[in-house]
């Protein structure tokens, strides 16, 4: 089929066309998600070659699976196992073609598979993250209202101040101060591990409190724009109460921005658990992944950040799919 007759081929969705854009269909809907999900596929073979270059940077694992005094025909017999005597190309293309199959490889230490071991923990990093997220969507909102409405007043600084020592307290830190407070001396909580609903409230919360002050910036700042918007003001005009003024017509729109900073917050919320499941002792992938790299387990290593980039890129996906049903004019975009 010549690249003219290519470019005029009927399918049931509508019109392909091949130059200028890679993918673009006559349903605007359909062609943003197709080109979000390109661009989706890209970044995840990126974080491939990214994670397999930099988890060989950290050293060869075979210096610690075989003990020093070993002859140097047995350290070369376990490299050759390992399919570590090979070129770095001819690594990543089997390591990419093990992918594709959905063979994550197997554990140099404990001799399992790595999607067993990975998806044995990812419901507890993932309900690790959404109680985090949602920690943040139900503090960080009033805040942002609150500071909005009381704008260059007292509880306006009061809660930018609150926004801005949740961006910048390490999450290590305000970690370390919790246990300190209420697990150690008040004993309400305990200091980790997993069980009851107390062992994510610590955890959750010091996650969720960097995501808080970004939300609440977000909120603030949406706020503002859309209480000077005309919409507003015909509202007050026709004497409708603040409450509705604020809850109905300003705070739906105002909250679209947020949920596009969700999706991008939910990687950052991932790559918090990293620290915060070793400082709880939580049993999640972030725990998982940072033995692995102590441990020089690059099979580990590369299925857990794999396994996190594709999380994030599918939630990114669909709150672009959200998105444009908030704000229908992104699908023109």
């Amino acid at each position: 089929m010549s690249l003219s007759e290519f470019e005029i081929y009927q399918n049931p969705i509508g019109k392909l066309h091949i130059p200028g854009k890679l993918l673009e269909y006559n349903n605007p809907m359909l062609s943003y998600i197709l080109k979000r999900l390109f661009e989706g596929i890209l970044t995840f073979f990126g974080v491939s070659i990214l994670v397999f270059v930099m988890g060989r940077m950290t050293g060869d694992p075979v210096r610690l699976l075989v003990p020093e005094t070993a002859p140097q025909e047995t350290r070369e017999a376990v490299r050759q196992q390992l399919g570590l005597d090979k070129p770095l190309y001819e690594q990543y293309f089997g390591f990419v073609g093990d992918l594709v199959q959905g063979d994550l490889g197997q554990s140099y230490y404990q001799k399992a598979d790595v999607a067993d071991l990975v998806f044995e923990r990812m419901p507890a990093t993932l309900k690790l993250a959404f109680v985090s997220i949602l920690i943040s969507v139900i503090v960080a909102i009033p805040l942002g209202i609150f500071a909005a409405l009381y704008r260059n007043g007292i509880g306006d600084l009061l809660c930018s101040t609150f926004a801005l020592i949740g961006q910048a307290a390490p999450n290590f830190w305000v970690a370390l101060i919790l246990m300190l407070i209420f697990s150690v001396k008040l004993r309400w909580l305990p200091i980790s591990g997993t069980g009851s609903y107390k062992h994510i409230i610590l955890p959750a919360f010091t996650l969720s409190l960097s995501s808080i002050g970004y939300f609440t910036r977000i909120v603030r700042s949406s706020m503002l724009e859309v209480l000077g918007q005309d919409y507003i003001r015909t509202a007050r005009s026709k004497g409708l109460k603040e409450r509705t003024v604020i809850g109905i017509h300003g705070l739906k729109n105002a909250l679209i921005p947020v949920v596009t900073v969700m999706g991008m917050s939910f990687g950052t919320v991932l790559s918090g658990a990293f620290v915060i499941e070793m400082v709880f002792a939580w049993p999640g992938i972030g725990r998982l992944g940072v033995n692995a790299l102590f441990q020089r387990d690059f099979p580990v290593i590369q299925g857990v950040i794999i396994v996190s980039s594709t999380i994030f890129v599918l939630v990114n996906l669909f709150v672009d799919v959200i998105y444009t049903v908030l704000d229908p004019r992104i699908r023109v975009d």
